[in-house]
């Protein structure tokens, strides 16, 4: 299953505090989404709503028949990067845009463009803009993950030197 859901991009910290928040034991979507938002800064609960959905893609939050609870999985960087690439939708064709050159999120975008259901593109009035969003939240989080370095110019493959976030 490939999630859609590509919320503002935060820190690792933040993804490990906004996990905590969520029970071991399951507990129902409105009480993790507030949870998220006691946690952490997110503010209003349709953008907690997301953060959960997008723990889950990464592994570190489940769901049940009885509601969502945090796994056991240690939030490692390595890890957090091999789930996203797997689990979140379009990260795959977006990665394989990077090169050693960066590449624009708009050009990013026209690459992914053609990936995107047609259901998706008639869910928005403005589903161009949508979309756009999600791809430079996408490749916020790449960085963030380790799987793409931002310059100056836009996103590229990480560099050998250490020097991607």
């Amino acid at each position: 299953m490939r999630y859609k859901v590509a919320p503002p991009a935060r820190s690792h910290s933040f993804l490990e505090s906004a996990r905590d928040a969520i029970p071991l034991v399951p507990d129902s979507e409105a009480d993790c989404c507030r949870a998220i938002q006691t946690a952490t800064d997110v503010s209003d609960r349709e953008t907690a709503q997301k953060y959960l959905v997008f723990l889950q893609a990464l592994g570190l939050v489940a769901e049940s028949d009885r509601g969502y609870y945090r796994t056991r999985t240690d939030p490692d960087r390595a890890a957090l990067a091999t789930a996203f690439e797997e689990s979140v939708f379009g990260v795959d064709v977006l990665l394989a845009v990077l090169g050693s050159e960066p590449v624009e999120a708009a050009a990013a975008f026209d690459a992914l463009r053609e990936e995107i259901p047609r259901w998706e593109r008639e869910r928005h009035t403005d589903w161009e803009a949508v979309w756009q969003e999600r791809t430079a939240n996408l490749l916020e989080w790449a960085v963030i993950l380790g799987l793409a370095e931002k310059t100056d110019d836009g996103y590229r493959q990480p560099t050998e030197d250490g020097t991607d976030q």
